[in-house]
């Protein structure tokens, strides 16, 4: 059974009103119309032969509500230093130009030049207006990637449950690599080469059902091991003192309880809040059917980091020589985005095809740490499973 999918709010407009101010609503919504007639005639036929770019959704890979909220969040923050950029005809670029212009550079991964052709800005105003929506992006849009809070944990363990019935389950663990393009003549590089002999940076994230990221630790160099980088995390460390999960225990039958925990591959530690896979070959029944229902359920992790990269196509690609200081932020804004997207129940989203390999050419990392008391957990949870009831 795949991830549980929400009911469509009766209206996403909404959340447009409570950030832009209802009263003025008209008048911003027929300001925003005639901004898009505008841009479209100076960048149609740019980007693509094919009459489907002349759609605002082909081009950003979000619909419009979703573009006005981003906007809305962005503005007062824009406009309070709009900075020095001009079209090549001179024209001052507008709030929705520069986010357009940062979406458009985000999402499609297209180089500084290109991006300034297809717009008729110099290269060095897309960079510039681009690094300006992550700074600005960081602070204001935060709020959309956080813990859960109790009552959205209870709808995030009912979900989990669901698909194929982890109980008192809190998410789904995953890693992928941010490929980079460095000299291989500079020593300095030498600590991001990894295991594959690529150039790379991680990005760790626990996702929820919806495929929403929930905590995300990014920064570290593609040769560490999924283990260190989540023995490094705050996350880690919030569990280790016991200020996340382990709130809530969960009866399974005969007094055995299960406390709230996460799920992950077998490149992650078996602990007592972190429940990977068996490891081995000719397994017992109740074992493999385990596994199988392990790996069904944290599937939403290698979705979301399938989806992440597919429409965030900036940290999909090989980066050309990145700043090793700011790649961290644009990861941070490009899931921050994401969860946007997933927020405002976005319908394009649901147009992409997703290949479910974000991590190809990566060969699965084996941890060969197993705390006994998870172990037993997880013994006790694959007979819950199985329909047997742990004695």
């Amino acid at each position: 059974m795949g991830p549980v999918k929400r009911r469509r709010r009766t209206t996403e407009k909404k959340i447009i009103e409570q950030q832009n101010g209802s009263a003025s609503g008209s008048s911003d919504k027929e300001e925003t119309v005639d901004w898009w007639i505008d841009f479209s005639k100076r960048i149609h036929g740019l980007l693509s032969p094919s009459k489907e770019l002349g759609r605002f959704e082909s081009i950003f890979k979000i619909s419009r509500i979703t573009f006005d909220y981003i906007c809305s969040l962005v503005k007062e923050d824009i406009m309070a230093k709009p900075g020095n950029y001009f079209y090549s005809n001179g024209r001052p670029l507008a709030v929705n130009d520069q986010v357009a212009i940062a979406l458009r550079r985000l999402s499609s991964g297209d180089s500084l030049l290109n991006i300034g052709d297809a717009f008729g800005v110099s290269h060095s105003a897309v960079s510039q207006v681009t690094w300006r929506f992550v700074e600005i992006m960081e602070e204001r849009g935060l709020h959309h990637l956080q813990w859960p809070n109790e009552t959205e944990m209870t709808e995030i363990k009912s979900k989990f449950e669901k698909i194929r019935g982890f109980p008192n389950c809190c998410g789904a663990i995953d890693t992928t690599h941010i490929a980079m393009c460095l000299p291989m003549a500079d020593p300095a590089t030498k600590v991001w080469c990894d295991r594959e002999k690529n150039h790379s940076m991680l990005l760790q994230a626990i996702v929820d059902p919806n495929m929403k990221f929930r905590d995300i630790v990014t920064g570290w160099p593609g040769k560490m091991s999924d283990s260190s980088v989540l023995e490094s995390s705050s996350f880690f460390h919030l569990v280790e003192k016991g200020e996340r999960l382990g709130w809530k225990k969960m009866d399974l039958c005969h007094g055995s309880e299960v406390e709230e925990y996460i799920i992950g591959d077998s490149g992650f530690p078996l602990l007592p809040w972190l429940i990977t896979p068996y490891p081995g070959k000719d397994l017992q029944e109740s074992k493999v059917e385990f596994n199988k229902r392990h790996f069904a359920s944290r599937m939403v992790s290698q979705r979301a980091l399938t989806r992440l990269k597919e429409m965030w196509k900036i940290i999909h690609g090989v980066m050309w020589r990145p700043d090793k200081h700011k790649l961290p932020r644009i990861v941070l804004v490009c899931c921050l985005l994401h969860n946007i997207v997933i927020e405002m129940e976005d319908d394009v989203q649901d147009e992409m095809s997703l290949s479910y390999h974000h991590d190809s050419g990566y060969r699965q990392q084996v941890s060969e740490s197993v705390d006994k008391s998870a172990s037993a957990l997880r013994d006790n949870l694959s007979l819950y499973l199985s329909g047997k009831q742990p004695s």
